[in-house]
């Protein structure tokens, strides 16, 4: 049996003042994609949650691949999320696919 590989969730906080850290994620982000060998299943997801306040909060989510990131950016280990209203951030076109392949 293989062990389910973890993915990783950043939240970065209101979305009216998350563009400069996503600025800079992105950044990081094709930093290592540029030096990547594979980088089919690297990406970054991003999804806008309220869970019930009136503003909504930016939170990315960062895939197997890119765990060496989201490490830097000490984002929390976590199941991987539903794909509902999920959006690419920023890498690999074919990792929705791949990765989402069940939904």
């Amino acid at each position: 049996m293989s062990r389910q590989q973890n993915w990783y969730v950043k939240n970065l906080g209101d979305a009216l003042l998350a563009g400069s850290e996503l600025e800079r994620v992105k950044a990081l982000f094709q930093a290592d994609y540029d030096k990547a060998q594979d980088p089919g299943q690297m990406a970054i997801f991003m999804r806008h949650e309220s869970e019930g306040r009136l503003h909504c909060d930016v939170v990315i989510y960062f895939p197997p691949a890119t765990e060496m990131l989201a490490r830097r950016l000490n984002a929390a280990s976590c199941p991987a999320p539903a794909p509902r209203d999920l959006g690419l951030l920023v890498g690999a076109d074919q990792a929705w696919t791949t990765l989402f392949r069940e939904y």
